[in-house]
């Protein structure tokens, strides 16, 4: 099957693209090539080079904003948008995805079972995903993480190198260029500056479980490095649950001047994984640390060595006017044996350029951002019978492409002091294209071409009810292509349309001075095509179909506060809460039943008590999570759960922190996530059991 030859005015937008970019790329070349040939002298002689180790963790430069930057950035935003200090989640374990978000307002993170891919959520993007997540824009430092079909591996991201992490959820990510309905999550890296000058943190506890991490920054003269190194093993709650993962990162940044910087990213991740598999609601019961029988003959694994390289521009020529350019390639390899062996070799690369105006609007304060971006990534797959883990007779063989231009802009202007308009737009082209490269005698070739366009509007008003307190409203549309998995992931191809939603958005953020801090939204977002696991394929399995019509609702509530400080401290706590309500509209099959695959309601919370001296807390965590269906025909349900723990930290001396928690202390059996079918039973093997009781510690040495 195909569709209609793409336009080609997809490929003026790259020319635009690489020939505004030319000026900046060129000086931030030539400049310190001709700063060197200046100062080299003699031939004998070497240039002076100036070395600054001190740590300024406020230190902005024009690639790499400080928090306070980023904060501020929020408070432009008329809709759901936070910045999560790394300090803050530091104080614990940080091994997981839930270990850094799962307190991030409107992230909804649940890993498989304690293992680093979980199934992350917001707003009910992604639902069916507990591996190789889609619906979200990933990334770090603004570069997209995400392979070009939209997907992408947590794998890809250590949470321990992050300064901070900007959680914008659904289009208000529109000034990142994303129209996915969960929006992006960006990890912003530390730099030379606002490092440690190095850093050793060992983590280890129940199950096996070890971790450690070494990185370092420094200056020198105009160029500053950031280094990390890091080290991840567990054996795991579970039978057939060993993980193995080995990061690497590094960024280098230029100044080369006043008005220009360049920095250059490089990051490795090697990571083994063993899979447990998922088991019956009675065999979880019976004993949750069991391995699924047909896992463990198959030496069921996911398996990644994934390299990338990056490199991010800035020029600014006044205090009013910045021009971004980012260009990116990544290769990744999967060695995956489940039912079948999967092996993937992905290349992707791309491009964006961003420009930022902040002059006034009619004597009023403006932001304008306009950007246009494009990638392109190929996957060369190849499918195996699996027989005892290792490959067997082949089964199927494709290349997949993926290629995408997006332009959009959007427009901050504050009408008056205390109100402000937001306008948005964005436009995409997308095409999958698949090649069969394994077409047995008397079949029919499987492959096809099919292209993509939408335009994804906003409309936002954000209005100031007294100081540190604003109202926001927000009305967009949602535009995803969707990935290979929703094309090609089952038994034969089909050829899904794009998903589309409109989403009303109200709420408010603010703080009434240390007691109460919150964030908190309501938004309804009417779906059109949404990719869901409805029907059967040819060979009977459940297949990926677009539903025409659903609704995702919810409540999205994020508190936090401080009681007076006292003579000896003070008490604090925090609140991460989610009301969901997803549903069909109207379906011939379903009527208006609810989806399955998330809890109607979930919370995390924490209550401690912080001492003055030594910075000690002392505090009682608690995750609760409502019943839920794991199947579309409403038949088979996750049970509710509670479970709770204990943690502590603080500083030993200065430079040196350490902290101790304890997990589900009460030995809870629950499932932290499960799979999503069309029709389950009771013999349905989808529940992944959560990590029984547990207990970590660690240490962490900065030095500066």
């Amino acid at each position: 099957m195909s569709s209609p030859s793409r336009p080609q005015w997809a490929v003026w937008p790259l020319c635009v693209a690489a020939c505004s970019v030319a000026p900046v790329w060129a000086q931030s070349v030539a400049t310190p090539v001709a700063a060197a040939a200046s100062q080299a002298g003699p031939a004998n002689a070497l240039p002076t080079v100036r070395v600054s180790a001190h740590r300024d963790p406020d230190k902005s430069t024009l690639t790499q904003p400080d928090v306070r930057t980023a904060r501020d950035r929020i408070q432009r935003t008329p809709g759901g948008a936070a910045v999560v200090d790394a300090d803050d989640y530091a104080e614990g374990r940080v091994s997981t995805l839930s270990d850094a978000l799962g307190m991030a307002t409107g992230v909804f993170v649940q890993p498989r079972f304690g293992a680093e891919e979980s199934r992350i959520s917001i707003r009910g993007s992604g639902l069916q995903r507990t591996a190789h997540g889609r619906g979200l824009k990933l990334m770090q430092d603004g570069v997209p993480l995400n392979l070009a079909d939209g997907s992408f591996d947590f794998q890809a991201v250590e949470a321990l190198t992050a300064r901070y992490v900007e959680v914008w959820r659904g289009a208000n990510a529109l000034q990142y260029g994303s129209s996915t309905l969960g929006g992006a999550v960006n990890f912003v890296s530390p730099n030379g500056y606002n490092a440690d000058k190095a850093r050793v943190r060992l983590e280890g506890g129940s199950h096996g479980y070890a971790r450690a991490l070494v990185s370092a920054g420094t200056v020198l003269g105009a160029v500053d490095l950031y280094v990390s190194s890091s080290l991840f093993q567990q054996d795991g709650f579970r039978d057939h649950a060993r993980q193995d993962t080995r990061r690497n990162f590094a960024n280098l940044g230029w100044q080369l001047g006043d008005k220009l910087e360049t920095r250059f990213y490089l990051g490795s991740v090697s990571s083994d994984s063993e899979l447990p598999g998922s088991l019956t609601k009675a065999q979880m019961r019976a004993n949750p640390r069991q391995a699924n029988a047909a896992a463990v003959s198959g030496d069921q694994h996911r398996d990644i060595d994934w390299t990338r390289l990056s490199n991010k521009t800035v020029y600014r020529p006044d205090a009013q006017q910045q021009l971004e350019f980012f260009v990116y390639a990544s290769d990744k390899k999967l060695h995956h044996p489940i039912p079948f062996v999967l092996d993937q070799r992905n290349r992707d690369q791309g491009l964006e350029l961003r420009y930022v105006n902040e002059a006034p609007l009619f004597d009023h304060a403006n932001r304008f951002v306009v950007g246009l971006s494009a990638s392109q990534g190929r996957t060369s797959e190849d499918r195996y019978a699996n027989v005892g883990g290792a490959s067997g007779a082949r089964t199927d063989a494709s290349t997949q492409t993926s290629r995408n231009t997006e332009l959009y802009a959007e427009n901050q202007w504050r009408v008056l002091p205390s109100l402000g308009l937001v306008a948005g737009l964005q436009a995409v082209q997308s095409s999958r294209k698949l090649v069969d490269r394994y077409v047995p005698a008397g079949q029919a070739s499987n492959s096809f071409t099919l292209d993509y366009d939408g335009f994804s509007p906003k409309l936002g008003v954000l209005y100031d009810l007294r100081p540190g307190v604003q109202l926001f409203a927000n009305l967009s549309r949602g535009y995803e292509p969707p990935t290979f998995s929703e094309l090609a992931g089952g038994t034969y191809p089909l050829p899904n349309p794009a998903q589309r939603a409109t989403t009303l958005e109200l709420g408010s953020r603010g703080r009434l001075g240390p007691q109460l801090q919150w964030d908190v939204a309501l938004y309804e977002a009417r779906l059109e095509n949404e990719l869901l696991q409805t029907s059967l394929n040819g060979g009977g399995a459940d297949t990926t179909v677009a539903v025409p019509h659903t609704v995702h609702r919810g409540l999205e509530l994020g508190l936090a506060g401080q009681a007076a400080r006292g003579a000896i401290g003070q008490v604090e706590w925090k609140l991460n809460a989610l009301w969901n309500d997803f549903r069909f509209r109207d379906d011939p099959t379903y009527g208006r039943r609810q989806l399955p695959g998330i809890p109607s309601v979930f919370a995390r919370a924490q209550l401690g008590y912080r001492f003055n001296r030594g910075h000690t807390l002392v505090a009682l965590t608690a995750e609760h999570a409502g019943r839920y269906a794991v199947d579309f025909a409403d038949t088979l349900h996750a049970d509710a759960y509670t479970v709770w723990g204990l943690k502590a930290s603080g500083d030993l001396r200065e430079g040196l922190s350490w902290f101790v928690e304890g997990r589900n202390l009460g030995d809870k059996t629950y499932a932290s996530a499960t799979g999503v079918v069309r029709v389950a039973t009771p013999a349905s093997a989808q529940f992944l059991p959560g990590d029984g009781r547990a207990v970590y510690a660690g240490l962490d040495w900065r030095f500066n």
